[in-house]
Order: C-alpha cells, then sequence, then structure tokens
C-alpha cells in the first residue's frame, strides 16, 4: 500500500521563457516506494521539468509539493535540502580543484564552496559514508577535475546522499560517459533502485538501455507534456516509444529486465 503522502507531487505545471511555452500542464506523482524514468527527446521539457522538481525553476503556474511542503509557503532554501539532485549544470558550477569529499560535504547546505558554511565531524563522517556507498571512498583527496567521468558521476550521486533526501533526481546521470562507464553507472542506480531503504528517485534519459531494471515506473515526454505515465510495463512498448521520439521503432525488454529499442 502507497504512503497517502507522496515523497514529490509536480501539478498542472506550466513553464514560459522568453514568450515560449517550455511545459504545459505536466503532473507527476512519486510516492515514496517508486523509482522512476522520464524518458524523452532532445527538447521535449525533461530537463526543464527536473529543474522545477528540483526547486531550481519556479513554473509559471500550476503547484509543486514535496513531503507535503508547497512551494511559495515555505523556505525554498530548507526544502530544497530535501531534494537530492544531480545534473550536468550543477556539475560544471562546482570547482574543479575541490576534493571529492568537499564536492559531498558541501551538499548538506546545498553550496557549491565549502568556506560559505561551517562543517563538523559529523558532516565528515556522514560524506565519507556517502562515498562508500557508491564504491568511490577511496577517492576521498582526490581532485574532482583529475576523476574519470564515471568517476565523478558516482561522486555526484554521493553528493545527492548527503543529507538524506526524501527524493532524488538524476538528469541525464550517464551523458558524459562511455560504454564502461555507463555500465557502471546502471549498476549502481541498480542497487540504488533495488534497496528499499533507499529514497525513491527519477531519473531522466532518452536511451531505454540506460533505464536500471528496478525501476518501476515511467513517464513519457513530448513537446512539453508528459504524455503517458504509469507502471513501466505499461507504459513502454514499441507504439509509445515510437510516438514519443516521432520515429518507428521496436522495444524489447531483454531476459535481464532492461530494454533495447532500434528503428524499424
Amino acid at each position: 500500500m502507497t504512503n497517502p503522502l507522496p515523497a514529490l507531487h509536480v501539478s498542472d505545471i506550466v513553464l514560459r521563457r522568453d514568450g515560449t511555452e517550455i511545459l504545459r500542464g505536466a503532473s507527476l506523482r512519486i510516492e515514496t516506494d517508486q523509482r522512476w524514468v522520464i524518458i524523452g527527446a532532445n527538447g521535449s521539457g525533461k530537463t526543464s521539468l527536473m529543474r522545477v522538481m528540483a526547486l531550481y525553476d519556479h513554473p509559471t503556474s500550476g503547484t509543486v509539493d514535496v513531503l507535503g511542503e508547497r512551494l511559495g509557503r515555505t523556505d525554498v532554501r530548507e526544502l530544497r535540502r530535501r531534494i537530492g539532485y544531480s545534473s550536468a549544470a550543477l556539475a560544471d558550477q562546482l570547482r574543479r580543484d575541490l576534493s571529492a569529499h568537499d564536492v559531498v560535504r558541501t551538499a548538506r547546505h546545498a553550496a557549491l564552496e565549502p568556506w560559505w558554511h561551517r562543517y563538523d565531524e559529523a558532516d565528515d563522517a556522514r560524506a565519507d559514508v556517502c562515498l562508500a556507498e557508491m564504491g568511490v571512498e577511496h577517492h576521498r583527496d582526490r581532485r574532482f577535475g583529475t576523476l574519470s567521468s564515471g568517476e565523478q558521476q558516482r561522486v555526484l550521486l554521493a553528493r545527492t546522499l548527503m543529507n538524506e533526501p526524501a527524493v532524488i533526481l538524476l538528469d541525464e546521470p550517464s551523458a558524459r560517459l562511455d560504454l564502461g562507464g555507463r555500465e557502471h553507472l546502471v549498476a549502481t542506480l541498480q542497487h540504488l533502485a533495488a534497496d528499499p531503504a533507499a529514497p525513491p528517485f527519477a531519473m531522466v534519459t532518452h536511451h531505454v538501455d540506460e533505464i536500471p531494471s528496478a525501476v518501476t515506473h515511467a513517464a513519457l515526454m513530448k513537446a512539453g507534456t508528459i504524455m503517458a505515465s504509469g507502471l513501466i510495463g505499461d507504459v513502454l512498448d514499441s507504439e509509445s516509444i515510437s510516438d514519443c521520439f516521432a520515429t518507428p521503432l521496436r522495444l524489447e525488454r531483454r531476459d535481464d529486465g532492461r530494454f533495447s529499442a532500434w528503428g524499424r
């Protein structure tokens, strides 16, 4: 039975920028026991929706609720700390000579630099635990910029765990990875998705083969709208994915639970 209070709920989100409507009536409800993937072509509004859900962009209209607290009626700085958020844009803002430990530790205050706030031994210990959970504790004192793309992504995943968030949002976490790095990351996400004690998460991708088999729900986006959402087995099929990408595609779910798609 699902918790009546969702981890995150966005309803009828409209987002306009410079006269362009980027999101049009998008709604998504993430329960505490769910793991979501949001799929769509480039320009479909996936990243914009993620930024709204992570409280980095305010919608033109619509509501955003995190654990029952509504954007606009609460301290957004405190509410944002309840969301573990990772994106390429956020990674680009981090100073490259920060240590991996500092990259994780600064998430305590949703900061980008360690000198903006004070940290105690408990913060240091929590950052070490998060690095260990992502298998990069041996890179604790390495400069972030010297790590491989795959190692950086695992450090950024550790950062999302720092505040024991209510929900984790990952915007194209494998975007800069080679095939080996991507598969290692998918395995890490699979471990997270399969852990019943882990927080719910939503990840954005436009490659179905990057979806961990333990993901439970899917949403398809097209032209700023969510065209379908629900249990992943009900939402993802050849017809829906072809419509989503405006290309005839064949979708197959393999024996290991992962997806493959190709043109037909």
